[in-house]
Protein backbone atom coordinates (compact mmCIF):
# COMPACT_ATOMS: atom_id res chain seq x y z
CA UNK A 1 0.00 0.00 0.00
CA UNK A 2 1.14 3.54 -1.19
CA UNK A 3 2.79 5.43 2.17
CA UNK A 4 0.81 8.67 0.31
CA UNK A 5 -2.73 7.50 1.41
CA UNK A 6 -3.60 7.22 5.22
CA UNK A 7 -6.94 6.97 6.80
CA UNK A 8 -9.24 5.30 4.53
CA UNK A 9 -13.03 5.65 5.24
CA UNK A 10 -15.65 3.18 3.22
CA UNK A 11 -19.40 4.17 3.52
CA UNK A 12 -21.40 1.95 1.43
CA UNK A 13 -23.60 4.38 -0.77
CA UNK A 14 -25.63 1.18 -2.78
CA UNK A 15 -25.49 -2.75 -2.59
CA UNK A 16 -28.36 -3.36 -4.58
CA UNK A 17 -26.58 -4.56 -7.76
CA UNK A 18 -22.96 -4.32 -7.13
CA UNK A 19 -21.36 -2.22 -4.43
CA UNK A 20 -20.88 1.81 -4.56
CA UNK A 21 -18.82 3.00 -2.09
CA UNK A 22 -17.82 6.59 -0.98
CA UNK A 23 -13.93 6.14 0.10
CA UNK A 24 -12.96 9.58 2.05
CA UNK A 25 -9.04 9.75 2.45
CA UNK A 26 -6.35 11.90 2.81
CA UNK A 27 -3.52 11.79 -0.03
CA UNK A 28 -0.02 13.29 0.65
CA UNK A 29 0.63 15.64 -2.35
CA UNK A 30 4.13 16.00 -4.36
CA UNK A 31 5.04 18.92 -1.72
CA UNK A 32 4.12 17.08 1.54
CA UNK A 33 0.87 18.39 2.36
CA UNK A 34 -1.66 16.20 3.69
CA UNK A 35 -5.00 17.06 1.28
CA UNK A 36 -8.37 15.12 2.29
CA UNK A 37 -10.31 14.18 -0.20
CA UNK A 38 -12.93 12.35 -1.50
CA UNK A 39 -13.97 9.84 -4.17
CA UNK A 40 -17.33 7.16 -5.17
CA UNK A 41 -15.94 3.53 -6.62
CA UNK A 42 -18.33 0.97 -8.06
CA UNK A 43 -17.00 -2.04 -7.36
CA UNK A 44 -18.37 -5.39 -9.65
CA UNK A 45 -15.54 -7.39 -9.83
CA UNK A 46 -13.12 -8.18 -12.60
CA UNK A 47 -13.89 -9.57 -16.20
CA UNK A 48 -12.36 -11.07 -19.24
CA UNK A 49 -13.66 -10.04 -22.96
CA UNK A 50 -12.59 -11.73 -26.21
CA UNK A 51 -12.52 -10.89 -29.53
CA UNK A 52 -13.22 -14.30 -31.42
CA UNK A 53 -11.53 -14.59 -34.87
CA UNK A 54 -11.54 -16.73 -38.10
CA UNK A 55 -8.24 -15.87 -40.18
CA UNK A 56 -9.63 -18.20 -43.25
CA UNK A 57 -12.33 -15.75 -43.28
CA UNK A 58 -10.77 -12.49 -41.92
CA UNK A 59 -14.41 -12.29 -39.98
CA UNK A 60 -14.52 -11.74 -36.31
CA UNK A 61 -17.57 -12.73 -33.87
CA UNK A 62 -19.11 -9.67 -32.20
CA UNK A 63 -22.17 -9.63 -29.91
CA UNK A 64 -25.43 -6.51 -29.85
CA UNK A 65 -27.21 -6.16 -27.04
CA UNK A 66 -29.07 -3.57 -25.01
CA UNK A 67 -26.70 -1.60 -22.72
CA UNK A 68 -29.19 0.85 -20.33
CA UNK A 69 -26.11 3.36 -19.64
CA UNK A 70 -25.55 4.02 -23.13
CA UNK A 71 -28.91 4.35 -24.24
CA UNK A 72 -29.27 6.83 -21.59
CA UNK A 73 -26.12 8.63 -23.06
CA UNK A 74 -27.63 8.74 -26.21
CA UNK A 75 -25.73 5.66 -27.83
CA UNK A 76 -28.62 4.66 -30.36
CA UNK A 77 -32.59 4.78 -30.76
CA UNK A 78 -32.98 1.19 -29.26
CA UNK A 79 -29.85 1.53 -26.77
CA UNK A 80 -27.98 -1.57 -28.35
CA UNK A 81 -24.61 -1.63 -28.43
CA UNK A 82 -21.97 -3.67 -30.52
CA UNK A 83 -18.91 -5.48 -28.55
CA UNK A 84 -16.87 -8.51 -28.10
CA UNK A 85 -18.09 -11.14 -25.76
CA UNK A 86 -17.49 -9.82 -21.87
CA UNK A 87 -18.16 -11.37 -18.71
CA UNK A 88 -17.34 -11.11 -15.18
CA UNK A 89 -14.77 -13.51 -13.42
CA UNK A 90 -17.46 -14.59 -10.79
CA UNK A 91 -14.65 -16.12 -8.57
CA UNK A 92 -13.14 -18.31 -11.77
CA UNK A 93 -9.56 -17.30 -13.40
CA UNK A 94 -9.91 -14.96 -16.37
CA UNK A 95 -8.91 -17.97 -19.16
CA UNK A 96 -12.11 -19.89 -17.43
CA UNK A 97 -14.35 -17.08 -17.09
CA UNK A 98 -13.74 -16.00 -21.11
CA UNK A 99 -14.14 -19.33 -21.98
CA UNK A 100 -17.48 -20.29 -19.79
CA UNK A 101 -18.77 -16.89 -21.13
CA UNK A 102 -17.68 -17.28 -25.07
CA UNK A 103 -19.93 -20.43 -24.69
CA UNK A 104 -22.59 -18.40 -23.12
CA UNK A 105 -22.94 -15.97 -25.09
CA UNK A 106 -21.69 -16.64 -28.58
CA UNK A 107 -22.28 -20.34 -28.31
CA UNK A 108 -18.86 -20.98 -29.03
CA UNK A 109 -16.56 -23.78 -27.24
CA UNK A 110 -13.02 -22.17 -27.28
CA UNK A 111 -10.60 -24.66 -25.52
CA UNK A 112 -7.04 -22.38 -26.58
CA UNK A 113 -7.32 -18.88 -25.73
CA UNK A 114 -4.20 -16.01 -25.70
CA UNK A 115 -4.24 -13.53 -23.28
CA UNK A 116 -3.21 -10.07 -25.06
CA UNK A 117 -3.42 -7.20 -22.07
CA UNK A 118 -4.97 -6.48 -19.35
CA UNK A 119 -6.34 -2.81 -18.51
CA UNK A 120 -8.69 -0.62 -16.68
CA UNK A 121 -11.38 0.75 -18.46
CA UNK A 122 -13.01 3.41 -16.06
CA UNK A 123 -10.32 4.41 -13.49
CA UNK A 124 -11.98 7.60 -11.95
CA UNK A 125 -15.46 5.42 -10.86
CA UNK A 126 -14.57 1.62 -11.60
CA UNK A 127 -13.06 -0.83 -9.84
CA UNK A 128 -12.84 -3.31 -12.28
CA UNK A 129 -10.32 -4.84 -14.34
CA UNK A 130 -10.41 -6.38 -17.57
CA UNK A 131 -8.53 -9.11 -19.06
CA UNK A 132 -8.21 -9.24 -22.74
CA UNK A 133 -8.04 -12.57 -24.95
CA UNK A 134 -8.34 -13.65 -28.38
CA UNK A 135 -8.87 -16.74 -29.88
CA UNK A 136 -9.76 -18.32 -33.45
CA UNK A 137 -12.56 -20.04 -34.54
CA UNK A 138 -13.80 -22.10 -37.37
CA UNK A 139 -17.17 -23.16 -39.37
CA UNK A 140 -16.36 -26.38 -37.83
CA UNK A 141 -15.59 -24.99 -34.20
CA UNK A 142 -18.07 -26.83 -31.81
CA UNK A 143 -21.13 -25.02 -31.08
CA UNK A 144 -24.06 -24.40 -28.83
CA UNK A 145 -27.13 -22.35 -28.87
CA UNK A 146 -25.75 -19.25 -27.32
CA UNK A 147 -27.46 -15.83 -27.24
CA UNK A 148 -26.88 -15.27 -23.09
CA UNK A 149 -28.37 -16.66 -20.10
CA UNK A 150 -31.18 -15.44 -17.80
CA UNK A 151 -32.98 -12.44 -19.20
CA UNK A 152 -29.54 -11.92 -21.82
CA UNK A 153 -31.10 -11.13 -24.87
CA UNK A 154 -27.44 -11.80 -27.62
CA UNK A 155 -27.62 -11.23 -30.64
CA UNK A 156 -24.30 -12.62 -32.06
CA UNK A 157 -22.78 -11.17 -35.33
CA UNK A 158 -20.32 -12.83 -37.26
CA UNK A 159 -18.41 -9.36 -39.35
CA UNK A 160 -15.39 -9.13 -41.58
CA UNK A 161 -12.84 -7.62 -39.82
CA UNK A 162 -12.24 -4.54 -42.61
CA UNK A 163 -16.31 -3.93 -41.82
CA UNK A 164 -15.33 -3.80 -38.50
CA UNK A 165 -12.79 -1.64 -38.24
CA UNK A 166 -15.31 0.54 -41.00
CA UNK A 167 -17.93 0.47 -38.19
CA UNK A 168 -15.18 2.00 -35.47
CA UNK A 169 -14.15 4.82 -37.97
CA UNK A 170 -18.12 5.74 -38.42
CA UNK A 171 -19.52 5.24 -34.71
CA UNK A 172 -21.22 1.75 -35.37
CA UNK A 173 -18.82 0.31 -32.98
CA UNK A 174 -18.66 2.46 -30.03
CA UNK A 175 -17.47 0.00 -26.63
CA UNK A 176 -14.09 0.66 -25.50
CA UNK A 177 -13.32 -3.11 -24.95
CA UNK A 178 -14.31 -3.95 -28.76
CA UNK A 179 -12.33 -0.98 -30.15
CA UNK A 180 -8.98 -2.01 -27.94
CA UNK A 181 -9.42 -5.77 -29.14
CA UNK A 182 -9.93 -5.32 -32.80
CA UNK A 183 -7.05 -2.46 -33.33
CA UNK A 184 -5.22 -5.03 -31.62
CA UNK A 185 -5.73 -7.85 -33.94
CA UNK A 186 -6.16 -4.91 -36.90
CA UNK A 187 -2.20 -3.86 -35.75
CA UNK A 188 -0.82 -7.37 -35.22
CA UNK A 189 -1.36 -8.33 -39.04
CA UNK A 190 -0.22 -5.18 -40.68
CA UNK A 191 3.29 -6.42 -38.72
CA UNK A 192 2.84 -9.75 -39.73
CA UNK A 193 2.64 -8.76 -43.04
CA UNK A 194 5.10 -6.14 -42.87
CA UNK A 195 7.53 -8.59 -41.86
CA UNK A 196 6.56 -11.28 -44.75
CA UNK A 197 7.09 -8.66 -47.57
Amino acid sequence: MSNRIRHIERTVLSDNWYVLNKITFEYQQKNGQWVKQSREAYDRGNGATILLYNPEADTVILTRQFRMPTYLNGNTPDGMLIETCAGLLDNDTPDVAIRRETEEETGYRIHHVTKVMEAYMSPGSVTEKLFFYVAHYHPNTERSAGGGVEEEEIDVLEIRLADAMQMIRSGAIQDGKTIMLLQHLYITQLTTQQAVC
